[in-house]
């Protein structure tokens, strides 16, 4: 299980080699989030982001057979089309890496703490939580 919250860019393909080195591994499945249109800042508090992305982990490996996974989620300053975030969890199913993978992400965007400030012609300004991503992650809720 790898964490980490970055300043510096990752690589996809050497990422996803990384977890599927073990040959009980039938599936990857992983996600790319990327910054849209404006230029965004990211702030967050080191160790406390952390400690709750490793409790999403925890969890989505209790409720899906997960071999590995890998989250790496970036912050700083960050242009249009720039890498933001990588989901990739490794299983023996395609279901469930896809599962974990989707669920990770869902609570990422609810759980994690991160604060968003978007550049903007008028400024900047933070970017609210969405009703939609928690209504996401809520789909998940046993």
């Amino acid at each position: 299980m790898r964490i980490s919250v970055q300043q510096e860019d990752f690589q996809l393909g050497e990422e996803v080699r990384a977890i599927s080195a073990n040959p009980k591994v039938g599936a990857v499945a992983s996600f790319v989030g990327l910054v849209r249109d404006v230029p965004m800042t990211l702030e967050h508090y080191p160790g406390m982001t952390e400690r709750a992305i490793a409790k999403i982990l925890e969890e989505a490996r209790g409720r899906w057979q997960v071999m590995d996974c890998t989250v790496i989620h970036r912050y700083g300053a960050l242009q249009p089309n720039d890498q933001i975030v990588l989901v990739a969890v490794a299983s023996g199913h395609r279901g469930y890496a896809f599962a974990a993978c989707e669920f990770i992400m869902d609570y990422l965007k609810t759980q994690a703490p991160f604060w968003k400030k978007e550049g903007t012609a008028e400024g900047d300004k933070w970017v609210e939580a969405r009703a939609s991503d928690d209504l996401a992650a809520d789909r998940w809720k046993e």
